[in-house]
């Protein structure tokens, strides 16, 4: 397989947590959504291949042994949603919710500062 993030896949991803691997999926998830939104479906869908990717190497890691099922389910309701017809009926807003989440998560453990405004988690001043 060719990885789009190879330093990644030849095992630093297993050196970041559980939320901090799920805050980067989310991520590219944001970037499917902000592609699709401004009508590049090229460019969402180099990034939902990333997301898949970083999913991937997620599962792949030993230490989410135990959220194997979760996140096979989460692949599965993505592709559904982004390459699909839906069938589970999400929307990029519930993605957003869910990904988010671990981004606040993740700033938490590292004990960065998480602003939010209007609802939405924001990491750094300006982001």
């Amino acid at each position: 397989m060719i990885y789009q993030h190879r330093e990644l896949a030849e095992g630093k991803w297993n050196i970041l947590s559980f939320a901090e691997q799920m805050a980067n999926v989310g991520s590219e998830v944001e970037r499917t959504i902000s592609w699709r939104a401004k009508g590049r479906p090229d460019f969402s869908g180099r990034a939902f291949e990333r997301a898949l990717e970083l999913l991937d190497l997620t599962r792949a890691d030993e230490k989410n042994r135990k959220r194997l099922r979760e996140l096979s389910r989460v692949r599965e309701a993505l592709a559904d949603c982004f390459a699909f017809d839906n069938e589970y009926q999400s929307s990029p807003e519930s993605w957003q919710k869910y990904f988010r989440c671990f981004l606040v998560a993740a700033r938490i453990n590292r004990q960065e500062p998480v602003r939010v405004i209007k609802g939405v988690a924001i990491s750094k001043e300006g982001d």
